[in-house]
């Protein structure tokens, strides 16, 4: 029976409930030790095994019921907890896609397949796995001592109750409120201690006078698990009360009844403790080598501190574990441990105990935890792979093997998304190299010569993290100082192997931190240290001198050549000229080409599971789409973006979407929502906002904030952004219209140097019409509306007719001006610009326009759904199967045909056939 937990108890009822209905949830119950986190699940698993005695779900369904128990000896196991979750489950990994069944095959050591790159991967994987378990009936998955779980298994859980929707799945998590377990996402149910009457009420029960209670309810404080032992414990002199907090004046009981029990049983407690998993054929193997057996756990199992049943030993609560454990004196420990380690057939297992043997450098030890890590890595668990290659480098006798192994345990740490903890480990090892060359005479020894790819593993890591959480502008320059130290008298084709690696990602991050002094000291090193121009950090450096006559062929040539290439070998190197090659794309003014390479990336993201690169690609994605003047598709692109950095802690790459969005809402002129991203945008990050904000002003009217707002124009990088045509554009047209057109004057040099490099026919539009404004001249125009006829950015198009329709109204040529204002008028009504309807609507009744009124677009049915309910119908549409579209956008199956459910009658369909004969653009 539970004690003063009603409301915590109808929550969880409801949450069970809801699974029944076929409606997924997630809840994670917070309290400290002892306050009947585990009751509580215990209690709802109760609850649903007595649906399965009888107690039916309304369509005749039992609730299945996962448990997990994170364990504390096994917090550095990779996905230790995640095998407690899927082996009973095996069967069921067939029905998934052949990735994501690879992942948990690696995980559970049954396939030989090998898993993709991605860390998230395995979240999904659980995500549909769960939902697949679900179609036999609802399914209750229960995670004990979350804060023990190894932090591979607690990303893939998060991940999957993160997204949980529509397949009757209810998730409950507990952890402790101390101990560093966050969910981010999943709402919380704090649990509190009893108050007097709840407390008195389970001593009654337990049959203890209740002129008792008080003295036991003030040393418990209400603490369920301390009312008890206290009330156990209880002896003719009363407990003082202590200062100490309850967890540890539990504790200390539990360490006092212990310490009653004869030392065999104590010893056997002990191995237990240490071995932490329960598996009682490894603690008998164990136990036989320090001359003890299974008969001197009676005491502890007559007490009730421990259970031994199914194949297990258990102990009543963790607490009793650690005060085993703790009350346990070095020597003892030590001796369990190696009793352990020489017992265990499991290799990962057997490393855990070396390193608890070791009170020193050991060789052997870190060895065996050093493979260890790799096979962690192999199945993709970063962070516990992290941690055991820092384990290693601490133990092993070979200082350039530590060094090695911090470098590696400082890129996993990077990829395992912790950024503060990489860049620690990678000063650590930079620390350990420079260390190491003082002590050659030669100097012969430093982060890139004595090792060459440990040294470039550091130098990407320290400049990833520089790039993402500290001085952006540092990430260039810390790699740049990295191949100067590893050659500072390069000759032609001298430069280490690594060098163009580290130069290519040094001008990549220079170029997107806006720092074009990094992206020309890196072209100079490549051209003259490695002997060879490079073309896109060529083509880079042009555009930071303004050069765009020469900057964009070469880049042209850069992306020429990249399809079907590998690309580097090193992952953050490939990474950023990855980034760099979407980026291109939109500079040299090809949307088309553009759009398919996005559209591309984001295919290949899907197809491999690389959740972690897809925000970027989406990202890139929505600037074509809102470009091409969809703006539906570009907020679905970015809202699903923006989930999965959420999901997945790229905190940055969220501030950096906000330039998509304000984009939209400057065109739309929502000012309200512009300045709230603007407010919300760091000022390192700021150009893309900054410039919805010029067009912002512009289409407001105020011509003085949008010709001052980016004045002087941003230097260098900065200048060619995805918007920076646009941007100058504006800026022209806001010069004009102050009447003061010789502050455009740089602006229109950029603009149609620009336009003359590109092939694309609406920048050299855009151009035209910047000079038909300047020169005040028709024939501009007229030569503008040609080339914008070729198609290409519908929004800029409108506005060369706008601008022309105004000239011709001007010059008393009414019914030429009417004919481009209507179509004007048309493309804003259909991309919601209200601010340029109103102008186009005004400038067509004052070219004698008799029957102007601002017309709503007659409705899209696209715009009834959701951006996610659109992405799904279009891929269904498209022929794609609902386990395809699963794996595609991140959800379950059953997610997908609910959001499908939802969209037939917005649509007016009834089926996937009925889909192919809509429009859905």
């Amino acid at each position: 029976m539970l004690y003063g937990r009603t409301a915590e108890q109808e929550r969880l009822a409801r949450l069970l409930a809801e699974a029944c209905a076929g409606r997924s949830g997630a809840l994670l119950l917070r309290g400290e030790a002892g306050i009947g986190k585990t009751a509580l699940l215990d209690w709802l698993a109760g609850t649903a095994a007595a649906q399965a005695h009888g107690e039916t779900t309304s369509d005749g369904r039992e609730v299945r019921v996962l448990r997990v128990t994170g364990v504390e000896p096994e917090a550095d196991l990779a996905f230790g907890g995640l095998v407690q979750l899927v082996w009973p489950v095996q069967d069921r990994l067939n029905a998934l896609p052949a990735p994501q069944a690879a992942a948990l095959r690696a995980i559970l050591g049954t396939g030989r397949e090998q898993r993709g790159p991605d860390r998230f991967l395995t979240g999904l994987a659980v995500l549909t796995v769960l939902a697949e378990l679900a179609e036999d009936g609802p399914l209750l998955c229960l995670v004990d001592d979350a804060q023990w779980l190894d932090r591979a298994t607690a990303e893939a859980l998060l991940f999957a109750a993160r997204r949980l929707a529509a397949e009757g799945v209810a998730m409950v998590l507990a952890g402790r409120d101390d101990d560093g377990f966050i969910a981010p996402g999943i709402p919380e149910l704090p649990l509190h201690r009893l108050d007097f009457e709840d407390s008195s009420r389970l001593l009654a029960d337990r049959g203890r006078a209740p002129a008792l209670h008080s003295q036991i309810i003030t040393e418990s404080a209400g603490n369920p698990l301390a009312l008890i032992e206290f009330d156990a414990a209880r002896s003719d002199q009363p407990h003082q009360h202590s200062p100490l907090p309850v967890a540890d004046r539990v504790s200390s009981a539990f360490r006092a009844r212990i310490g009653g029990l004869p030392e065999r049983t104590r010893l056997m407690m002990l191995i237990a403790a240490a071995e932490g998993r329960g598996d009682l054929p490894l603690l008998l193997r164990a136990s036989e080598l320090l001359g003890t057996d299974l008969g001197d756990l009676a005491e502890a199992e007559r007490t009730g501190l421990m259970y031994v049943m199914d194949g297990a030993v258990t102990f009543r609560h963790p607490l009793i574990a650690s005060a085993t454990y703790q009350g346990a004196v070095l020597a003892r420990r030590i001796a369990v441990h190696r009793a352990l380690a020489e017992a265990a057939t499991d290799p990962d297992c057997r490393a855990r105990h070396l390193l608890a043997v070791a009170t020193g450098p050991d060789q052997e030890a870190a060895l065996e935890l050093a493979a260890a890590a790799g096979r962690a890595r192999g199945r993709t668990a970063y962070a516990a792979a992290s941690g055991l290659f820092g384990q290693a480098a601490r133990l092993t006798t070979e200082p350039r093997q530590r060094a090695s192994w911090l470098a590696e345990a400082a890129a996993l740490a990077l990829a395992a998304g912790h950024a503060t903890q990489a860049d620690r480990l990678a000063q650590e090892a930079d620390e350990l190299a420079d260390g190491l060359a003082g002590e050659l005479a030669d100097g012969s020894v430093d982060g890139l010569t004595d090792d060459p790819a440990a040294g470039a593993r550091v130098a990407s890591v320290r400049a990833a993290v520089a790039f993402e959480l500290g001085d952006r502008n540092e990430a260039a320059h810390g790699l740049l100082a990295r191949v100067g130290n590893a050659a500072p008298n390069a000759t032609p084709n001298s430069a280490p192997p690594e060098a163009s690696g580290l130069l290519r990602t040094a001008a990549a991050y220079g170029w997107l931190a806006g720092d074009a002094d990094a992206v020309r000291t890196a072209a100079a090193r490549l051209a003259t240290a490695v002997g060879a121009a490079d073309p896109l950090v060529e083509g880079l450096e042009r555009l930071c001198d303004d050069d765009a006559e020469h900057g964009l062929p070469l880049l042209t040539r850069f992306l020429e050549g990249r399809p079907g290439a590998t690309g580097p070998r090193d992952a953050a190197e490939e990474q950023a000229v990855r980034m760099l090659a979407l980026t291109c794309g939109l500079l040299l003014g090809d949307d088309e080409a553009a759009h398919a390479l996005a559209s591309a990336e984001v295919r290949r993201c899907r197809s491999q599971a690389l959740i972690g690169q897809l925000p970027y690609a989406l990202d890139v994605l929505a600037q074509t789409h809102l470009l091409a003047g969809h703006h539906r598709d570009a907020e679905a692109a970015v809202t699903e973006a923006e989930e999965i950095a959420r999901d997945t802690g790229m905190r940055r790459r969220l501030v950096r979407l906000g330039a998509v969005r304000a984009r939209m809402a400057a065109i739309e002129g929502d000012a309200r929502r512009v300045r709230e991203l603007a407010d919300a945008t760091p000022p390192a990050l700021r150009t893309g906002v900054d410039c919805a904000l010029v067009l912002l002003d512009l289409g407001l009217g105020d011509f003085g904030s949008a010709l001052s707002r980016l004045d002087p124009p941003p230097p260098g990088p900065d200048r060619y952004t995805w918007l920076s045509l646009s941007t100058a554009a504006d800026q022209i047209e806001a010069a004009v219209r102050l009447g003061q057109p010789e502050r455009a004057e740089e602006a229109l040099r950029h603009c149609e140097s620009w336009a003359r490099a590109t092939t694309a026919p609406w920048a050299q539009a855009v151009a035209l019409r910047c000079r038909a404004l300047i020169d005040d001249r028709p024939e501009p125009y007229a030569q503008a509306l040609h080339l914008h006829e070729k198609g290409g950015r519908p929004f800029e198009r409108a506005r060369t007719e706008l601008l022309y329709g105004e000239w011709l109204r001007r010059a008393r040529r009414p019914n030429e001006a009417r004919e481009v204002l209507r179509s004007a008028l048309a493309t804003f009504e259909r991309l919601r610009a209200e601010p340029w309807v109103g102008r186009a609507a005004a400038e067509l009744r004052a070219a004698g326009e008799r029957r102007v009124a601002a017309r709503v677009p007659a409705e899209n049915p696209i715009d009834r759904l959701t951006p996610q309910e659109l992405q799904v119908v279009r891929l269904a549409r498209d022929g794609s199967s609902s386990r395809e579209i699963a794996a595609q956008l991140f959800l379950s199956r059953r997610t997908v045909e609910h959001h499908l459910y939802k969209a037939y009658p917005k649509l007016g369909v009834g089926s996937r056939r009925e889909l192919a004969r809509l429009d859905l653009g």
